[in-house]
């Protein structure tokens, strides 16, 4: 028997809206350490973005590697199993890579080659039981750019064949090796076709249209479990049990402040997985916006913010800190531009026990789309700049462009046909 951990996404060195989650990470990786000794787990998945961006301040890389120690250190049996994302620097993720290894730590970034072929047995991971046996070929795939994975004759989309005749080769390769009794698991960060992704949420760098999906196809039945990677929220893939997302421990955007957090255990016995359960994990930080559903008058949300709990309220429950205060998104609906709309929330939330991360400014919609029309009516190239500018303000507003407006936007265009008639 095998048990294993998988995780994924942690984002180490990302801020808030400004705000350093430095303490926000170090509390979940204190949790993720407890939870690996408490349960005496024996391997830990962690499926692709490490790190926040390609190129990590020394701090997140420090964070990243005292918890590889630490925790081998006190789990003298654990193994690690990293694969790189597309927010992680695959080489750079690998570097340090020989001292890992006496760590009992593999990271796969790069795909390589040999003469000219891809060495499907360096992304085999062999996995240990209790008793040093090997139970389980994990199939440790980094996340796949092009050149990275074989070139498929198809009709439809060569990345997402290209990735998934990858992982069928792959998968031959480890049944060759695989002995009797020992079970494979996958490892991957991509998105898989029928994954929930947060509407309007950029913090998961999808690519529209899904050239970039993945069929969960791509794990035969053959496959004990799939750790994935990439999607933020903790889910089941096409409805199987054995092909997860872990989700992201912190909520990455306010789009994902109503997700559960946490990670997935797996027991593996006999080749299979005899048992799959998640565990949550309650960030530091909760996410808060007002109103909570749709946005509000200026007059409805001011009056909401002043019945927020103030800091003297939270000082005993946060120890007269301010480091855990939720962070703050405010959804205002306006019908004109409100320059002091700002000053006036900041003054409301100047004794309030939360941190303002964003104003978001809803305008309210026509019932007819101005623009819209006008455009499909004339085509934009019998339209001159001023009646598009004016069409788009009457229809994000509600109402006419000020004479102003008008006047600065005809000095603008009077200056900048005059420089291109001088050249």
């Amino acid at each position: 028997m095998i048990r294993i951990l998988h995780t994924a996404d942690w984002h180490l060195g990302q801020t808030f809206f400004g705000y350093d989650r430095v303490e926000e990470h170090t509390h979940f990786l204190n949790w993720l350490a407890g939870e690996l000794t408490k349960n005496e787990i024996d391997v830990l998945l962690i499926a692709g973005d490490v790190f926040d961006v390609s190129n990590p301040s020394a701090a997140s890389q420090r964070m990243f590697y005292h918890f590889i120690r630490r925790v081998t250190e006190e789990n003298p049996q654990l193994q690690l199993v990293v694969v790189a994302g597309n927010h992680d620097s695959a080489a750079r993720l690998e570097a340090p890579l020989p001292l890992l290894q006496e760590m009992r730590t593999e990271i796969k970034g790069i795909v390589r080659k040999q003469e000219g072929e891809i060495d499907y047995d360096d992304l085999i991971v062999e996995l240990k039981n209790r008793e040093g046996e090997v139970e389980v070929l994990c199939l440790a795939v980094p996340f796949l750019r092009q050149g990275d994975y074989p070139v498929v004759t198809t009709e439809g989309n060569p990345y997402a064949e290209g990735v998934k005749e990858l992982y069928v080769r792959l998968q031959k390769r480890a049944l060759e090796r695989r002995k009797e009794g020992q079970a494979m698991i996958a490892v991957g960060h991509l998105q898989a076709t029928g994954s929930e992704i947060a509407e309007r949420d950029f913090s998961e760098r999808t690519v529209i249209g899904g050239l970039e999906c993945v069929s969960p196809d791509a794990f035969s039945e053959q496959i004990a479990y799939t750790a994935l990677g990439h999607i933020h929220k903790s889910q089941r893939v096409s409805g199987r049990e054995n092909v997860r997302y872990a989700g992201s421990p912190l909520p990455m955007s306010f789009a994902e402040r109503n997700y559960h957090h946490g990670v997935v255990m797996v027991t593996i016995a006999e080749g299979w997985a005899v048992e799959i359960e998640k565990w949550e994990y309650v960030p530091l930080v909760k996410l808060l916006s007002v109103p909570s559903g749709k946005a509000a008058t200026p007059e409805e949300v001011l009056e909401e913010l002043g019945h927020l709990p103030s800091i003297a309220d939270k000082t005993e429950e946060f120890d007269g800190e301010c480091a855990h205060f939720p962070y703050l998104e405010v959804k205002v609906l306006l019908t004109e531009p409100e320059p002091m709309l700002r000053q006036q929330i900041e003054e409301v939330l100047a004794d309030k026990a939360v941190r303002l991360a964003r104003i978001v400014s809803v305008y309210r919609q026509a019932e007819e789309n101005t623009l819209e029309e006008e455009v499909l009516a004339a085509g934009l190239q019998e339209m001159n700049p001023l009646q598009i500018v004016k069409a788009t303000f009457e229809n994000t507003y509600q109402a006419e462009m000020p004479e102003e407006l008008e006047r600065l936007f005809k000095e603008a265009m009077d200056g900048s046909d005059k420089r291109f008639s001088d050249k």
